[in-house]
Formats: C-alpha cells, structure tokens, sequence
C-alpha cells in the first residue's frame, strides 16, 4: 500500500464510521499519512482523529478508538496502534515496501509531483487549479531569484501556473546558474508573493552551477548562506555531495546487476531499512509542503535525509562472492533504483545535475 492508497483508506475509515453512526463529522477532502513522529511507532502515523475532534464532539483519543476498528481489517494494514492524543500509528504488510518502490519506478522523476488531471492535490499544494497564476517577485539579488526559479519549479511540478518577476536580472545568472525571470521591474498589479531570504554574504558563481545553487537553497530562506569551497568538497561531510553520491552508486548497481545478468524487480526486501522506506514514501508530501510554503529548503534537507538511509543499504544489494543472483537481489536492486530516482527527481527540482558518474 502506498502513501496515496494509505490515505485513501484512512478517508474511507472515516466514511464508513459515519455511515454506522458512530461519528458525526463531515468526511475531509484528504488525510494526511506521514512517518511517526517520535513515540511513534508502525509505517506511517495520520492526525485525523485531532482532526475530526472538535467537529464530532469527542476527544481526539475517542475519535481514534472508533477509527481504528475499520482500518485494522483493511488489507495491506497489519496493525494499528493509538498513541498521544490520539495518533493513529499504522503497520503495513510485508508487500508495502513493494508497492512504494513500484509506484517510484513507474512514475520515474516525476514521482511525487502533481497529475494535471487531480484538480483537488494542485489545488491545494499551488491555489492555481483554476487557472490563475502564482505570481514571484523578488529583488535585485541572486540569491532571491535562485530561490524563486526553484520554487516556480516546485509549484509548476504540482500544477501551477507561475510567474517570476524581479526588480533587477543580471544576464549572467542565467548562464551561470540556468535561472530565468519572465520581467524585470516593479511589482506586477495584484497580490504577488514577495522571495526575500537573506542575501549570501559573497557572490556564489564561482563554486559553479550545481554547488552555488546548493548553497543557496539548502538553508531555510531566513538563514545566511555559507559560500565556500566546503560544497565542491568530495566527502561525507558535504551534504550534497553524499546526495549526489548516494545517486550515482545506485546507477552504478544497475550497470552492475546487468554486468551479472539481472535486473530489478519489486518485491519483499524483508531486511529493508525502515528510515529509507519512510523518507521514499514521505516525498510526495515533501514536494507538497515545499510548494505550499515557497520553501525548496525542505526537499534539499529532504534529500539529504533519503541519501543519509540510501548509503548504507546500498552495498547490500548485489551478490556475493559465489552467490547467484536471486529474487531477493532484485527486490533490493529495485529499491535502490527507486531511492535514485527519488533522489534525481528532487535534485532536478532544484536545478542541479544528478550525474550517473561522480
């Protein structure tokens, strides 16, 4: 069961609790399904019990005893266990991984990102569903306009319509660094969404494309950006270096599989690292959050934390010495593919190059 599928079932939870008459609530548009937070447990955990409280009259932890009867019977849900004020902390079965690393492979880089026919997830992540346009404007300053191409990117990724404009361009960030403005001048007429992070302290466009954007997006927009040669560093301790790393061993281990004669193919990867599954599947609402805050920071930090999971399972997953390759290899093959491709999508989202080489 994927996140979406996790989401849906826990909407339909609800609907069938209102349609027994044990909750007076209007069932919500979407329920949020996200990693457990801490004295969490299970696959994934979801609010809707703190939700639906106030509407249905009832503390939060009652709402979640009347929930949980309808979810533990769904199949694909191997548990679910009430914890806090009322979280419901979800188990899945053994095929969930699968599936997760299924959907990532099927839909490739664009993984996480809206379908133009969802009228109702654009809506929410872009309040462009409509037709109308997410206006950007920022000032004359390059770490602003970084900073808004990334965040156009994000929010034409979940069905947008968007238009950047600056008080000031210089021609050379768009060699540079690949950023674009559709005006230059004042603020358009209507209510524009001003990009002011705090400026960069030196001028970026000597660490070159892929590490001045970097450092330009991976802080939050209210913290002061590092310049320095720490991002072209080759080594753990840079993050995007571990990122781009992580991505480029992956893509190694498909050539390499193909070298031994199998390819990936997803199925149950019993030794699977939990913390690698919750971020493949935490991205989607990832892309979503950054779109609605104007906030590329959080896929950066994002990525980071999916690389940070990737690195050590990675030497896991080909044969060994005599071994043969197995469904067990292709299982564990696939999702190190699914975790590239997760990776690739998010750095391609933010401007920067997710070589196959490093």
């Amino acid at each position: 069961m994927t996140p979406a599928e996790l989401s849906s079932t826990v909407l339909h939870a609800v609907r069938r609790a209102v349609d027994a008459g044990e909750l007076d609530v209007t069932v919500p548009a979407r329920a949020v399904v996200a990693p457990p937070g801490p004295g969490g447990c299970g696959d994934y955990a979801t609010n809707i019990a703190l939700q639906l409280a106030r509407p249905a009259g009832q503390p939060p932890y009652r709402v979640a005893e009347v929930l949980r009867p309808y979810l533990v019977g769904v199949d694909g849900v191997a548990d679910v266990v009430l914890t806090g004020p009322g979280f419901l902390n979800i188990s899945l079965g053994g095929a969930a991984p699968a599936a997760l690393v299924e959907e990532i492979l099927s839909a490739g880089t664009r993984y996480g990102c809206a379908d133009a026919s969802d009228a109702s997830d654009a809506s929410d992540a872009s309040d462009a569903s409509d037709g109308s346009v997410v206006r950007l404007h920022c000032p004359h300053d390059l770490r602003a306009v970084v900073v808004a191409d990334a965040v156009a990117r994000v929010l034409r990724c979940q069905g947008a319509l968007v238009r950047v404009t600056a008080e000031g361009f210089d021609r050379e960030w768009t060699a540079a660094l690949g950023v674009r403005v559709d005006g230059v001048g004042p603020a358009p007429a209507g209510p524009p969404v001003t990009v002011r992070p705090v400026p960069a302290p030196a001028d970026p466009l000597p660490l070159g494309r892929d590490a001045a954007r970097w450092a330009l997006l991976h802080p939050a927009a209210h913290d002061r950006p590092r310049i320095g040669d720490e991002h072209l560093a080759q080594r753990e301790g840079n993050p995007l270096f571990r990122v781009r790393y992580a991505h480029a061993r992956s893509r190694a281990l498909t050539r390499n599989a193909a070298d031994l004669g199998f390819a990936a193919a997803p199925g149950p990867v019993p030794d699977a690292p939990q913390d690698l599954l919750a971020a493949l599947g935490d991205h989607p609402r990832v892309l979503a959050a950054a779109a609605a805050h104007r906030a590329p920071d959080r896929i950066a930090r994002h990525l980071v934390a999916v690389a940070d999971a990737a690195l050590p399972f990675l030497p896991t997953v080909l044969p060994r010495g005599g071994e043969k390759p197995s469904a067990a290899h292709r299982a564990r093959l696939a999702l190190a593919e699914a975790a590239g491709t997760v990776l690739a999508g998010g750095l391609t989202l933010l401007g920067i190059d997710a070589p196959d080489h490093l």
